[in-house]
């Protein structure tokens, strides 16, 4: 499954390699569409790009989709140690070492 993915992620990067590289020289004859260029702040003539867009409640979206899977994954793991020292699987020794 991991070769598959790195093979994908190749070969949309090599197809793709020419829209991802700046304008710097002279176009190749075998490119087929626009070649997309994006600096920090501007484009390749000089001008000023807008602002990216904000999203609302960014925050606040953030916590409640956080929060609700820590809560469950918090309770599968408690579950689930609790069913391996009921079926004795893994149970730290009671070993007193005070010597």
């Amino acid at each position: 499954m991991a070769s598959l993915a790195a093979r994908l992620s190749r070969a949309f990067f090599i197809r793709n390699g020419a829209t991802l590289s700046r304008n710097t020289g002279p176009k190749s004859v075998n490119a087929t569409g626009p070649s997309f260029s994006r600096t920090a702040v501007s484009t390749t003539s000089g001008a000023v790009l807008p602002k990216p867009i904000k999203v609302p409640f960014g925050l606040t979206r953030m916590v409640i989709v956080v929060v609700p899977f820590l809560y469950v994954g918090n309770l599968i793991s408690k579950n689930f140690a609790a069913l391996l020292e009921e079926h004795e699987i893994f149970v730290p020794d009671d070993d007193d070492d005070d010597d």
